[in-house]
């Protein structure tokens, strides 16, 4: 298929997202319950206990999309205006994959007279945000540049009671997580034992770092423009220096001499042959810049020829694809069921290991139909489940409750039990 501007814009005519109702409205009586003067008895009761918020408005399954277009998928500062298409899209995700009801709501805080001021005003957009959280269940950042939006996700985070999370930040590190996860397994290393290099420092290269972190990878070299992120660097800015290594590599090509993992989540053709040779016997290239890598795979497989590796792109006509898509839809599926109030790091990484574990699960024949091309057996070629893959809302949103609940966070007494059934049962219906 093609997908070529005139195809694009058909598809996109009228917008993707529409209000469905739950009830019909038909009659007198469902007029005057729906509305005046029956709804008085709703919001009476929410103003008396303000949990019953939750008992009687759309709340409980509800996500703002929330983004200022400053960021937005590669393209960059283009607008709120212009970052609708892509929020209406991850409203569709979310309701395609998680049953999860999501509305988009871009923030215009930094353009004037139609002009982009050149920056996020991180104090602006949390205003916003926590203006409009009353009637959402979470809150989904999305194409908000760095650094704000670590400030901007952080104070959410702190101040509302409900789970926020910025995909670019945490769902590419989820995905690349369960992805290096099973190259330790595939490699009989442990995760405390890899050396790992990554190529770019941004929204999700500092958290990419924090998850292998919190998942016990120790030897961590990460690069921005300027080489090698040191401690004897003074230009780095607080979200660098946390991570800043003792290392004498000055340059990613120093650095990743024998290292067993590259992450790339930077820009195209940054490696060569040359570098991905100097890495260690059976290393993993996790080259995720789009469209174009930071290494083709095919310059991969040449300089490696004879030998074990395992190839990994941001791209579908790749095996082994970092799509965010296995990630979001269940965090918050999960958050959501057990009324969390925030998706916090042990969530996200039983996210990772409910995707690594499916990965080594025989693939189910529907699945197996959808990519005639691959084979989808786990080894090298096939190390992160695939999007299509309906046991996705039953594992992974299972493993987010169940660490949700572990870890105190969830406000909901839930039988983890009856839970993961009640999420069989609405598998096999939706």
């Amino acid at each position: 298929m093609k997908y070529d501007k005139q195809a694009v814009m058909e598809y996109h005519k009228g917008g993707k997202v529409s209000v469905r109702l739950p009830r019909e409205l038909r009659t007198k009586d469902d007029l005057c319950l729906a509305y005046t003067p029956g709804v008085a008895h709703a919001v009476k009761a929410i103003a008396e206990n303000p949990d019953d918020v939750y008992a009687c408005t759309a709340k409980p399954n509800l996500v703002a999309v929330v983004s200022d277009g400053t960021a937005i998928l590669g393209l960059g500062d283009l607008g709120a205006a212009a970052s609708i298409p892509v929020m209406e899209g991850k409203a569709v995700l979310f309701k395609a994959f998680g049953d999860v009801d999501a509305w988009p709501v871009p923030v215009d805080h930094c353009r004037v007279n139609g002009e982009s001021t050149g920056r996020t005003d991180p104090k602006r957009v949390i205003e916003a945000v926590k203006a409009i959280a009353p009637q959402y269940g979470g809150i989904n950042l999305e194409d908000i540049a760095s650094p704000a939006c670590f400030e901007i996700e952080d104070t959410l985070d702190r101040e509302l009671d409900i789970p926020v999370f910025h995909d670019d930040q945490w769902g590419t590190a989820v995905i690349s997580l369960s992805g290096v996860m099973n190259f330790a397994h595939l490699a009989g290393r442990r995760m405390d034992e890899l050396k790992v290099v990554m190529n770019g420092a941004g929204a999700a290269g500092i958290r990419i770092c924090e998850m292998l972190k919190a998942a016990g990878v120790r030897d961590v070299v990460m690069c921005d423009r300027k080489g090698t992120i040191r401690r004897d660097r003074t230009d780095l800015n607080e979200y660098k220096a946390r991570h800043a290594a003792d290392t004498s590599a000055k340059t990613l090509k120093e650095a990743i001499v024998g290292a067993d993992v590259f992450i790339g989540v930077s820009a195209a053709n940054v490696l060569s042959g040359d570098d991905v040779r100097s890495m260690a016997d059976f290393p993993a290239v996790f080259a995720m810049a789009n469209p174009d890598p930071e290494i083709a795979p095919e310059e991969v497989g040449k300089a490696l020829a004879g030998r074990k590796y395992v190839m990994v792109t941001g791209r579908s006509d790749y095996p082994n694809q970092i799509n965010n898509v296995l990630g979001f839809p269940y965090l918050f599926r999960g958050a959501l069921d057990v009324r969390a109030t925030t998706i916090n790091k042990e969530m996200k990484v039983a996210a990772a290991n409910a995707l690594a574990r499916l990965a080594r699960e025989p693939v189910p024949a529907d699945v197996q139909a959808l990519y005639p091309d691959e084979k989808l057996v786990f080894g090298t070629d096939y190390i992160i489940p695939k999007a299509f893959d309906r046991r996705l809302f039953v594992e992974v949103s299972y493993a987010v409750a169940e660490a949700a609940v572990k870890t105190g966070v969830a406000r909901l007494d839930v039988d983890l039990a009856a839970y993961r059934e009640d999420l069989v049962r609405r598998n096999e219906v939706r």
